[in-house]
C-alpha cells in the first residue's frame, strides 16, 4: 500500500566548478572600440581649426598685392600724343601788364582711334610760379596778327577746338594765348608748353620747350 505522505524529492542542484575544469558563466567585460578616437576637449570652428597656417596667408597676400601692383602700372593711364613746341613769338599788350603769346606746335595722334581736340591751353613757368592761359578763337588771329605784327614770325593756321585727328597723323598748327604778365617777365621764363586736351581721355598731351 502506497505511503500516504511521500517526501518530496529534492530538486538537481546546479552544476558547480569541477575539477574537469568546467566554471560558472560569468559578465562579459565592456568591449574597446575600435579606430581613432575624437578628443571632444579640442574646439572646432575656430581659426586655428578652419585657417591655414599664418605664414601661408602672408605669401599669398603679398603674391595678390605684387600682381595688383603690376597690372595697375602696366594699365595706368598715359597721354595718347606726342609731339614738340617748336616756336614762340611773344609781344606785350601795352599798359595791360600782359603779354601775348603765339605757339607753333607739332602734334601727333599716337594712338589707335581718333583724337578730337576739346580743349588748348598755354601753360608758363616763372620764378613765381605757373601760369595758364586759355587759348584765343581762331577767327580772331588776323586782327592780332595786325595789331602785332610779331606774333606772325613763324606762325602757322590756329587748331580750333573740335579738330580731328586721325591715328598716325601729324599736324603743325599754332595757338595765340595771353599770359597776365610783363613780357620781361615772360623772357625770364623757365619753360613753356601748349597743352592739348582730347575728348575721352584722361591726360592731356603736353608739349613743352
Amino acid at each position: 500500500m502506497p505511503d500516504p505522505n511521500p517526501v518530496p524529492t529534492p530538486p538537481p542542484a546546479a552544476p558547480s566548478s569541477t575539477a574537469s575544469g568546467s566554471a560558472t558563466p560569468s559578465a562579459a567585460p565592456p568591449a574597446v572600440p575600435a579606430g581613432p578616437t575624437i578628443n571632444i576637449g579640442d574646439e572646432f570652428g575656430t581659426a586655428k581649426r578652419n585657417l591655414p597656417p599664418a605664414r601661408i596667408v602672408l605669401i599669398t597676400i603679398g603674391a595678390v598685392l605684387v600682381v595688383v601692383l603690376v597690372t595697375s602700372f602696366f594699365k595706368r593711364a598715359k597721354p595718347q600724343g606726342a609731339g614738340s613746341l617748336d616756336n614762340v613769338a611773344a609781344a606785350e599788350i601795352p599798359d595791360q601788364g600782359s603779354t601775348m603769346v603765339a605757339l607753333t606746335f607739332t602734334f601727333r595722334n599716337t594712338s589707335e582711334q581718333d583724337l578730337v581736340v576739346r580743349s588748348l591751353h598755354g601753360r608758363v613757368k616763372t620764378s613765381a610760379g605757373e601760369l595758364t592761359a586759355d587759348a584765343v578763337s581762331a577767327v580772331d588771329f588776323d586782327r592780332y596778327f595786325q595789331a602785332f605784327p610779331s606774333l606772325k614770325n613763324g606762325a602757322l593756321p590756329a587748331l580750333p577746338p573740335e579738330t580731328r585727328i586721325h591715328p598716325g597723323e601729324a599736324l603743325m598748327r599754332t595757338i595765340i594765348v595771353v599770359f597776365p604778365i610783363t613780357q620781361d617777365a615772360f623772357n625770364q621764363r623757365q619753360s613753356t608748353s601748349v597743352v592739348v586736351q582730347p575728348y575721352d581721355q584722361q591726360l592731356p598731351v603736353v608739349l613743352t620747350r
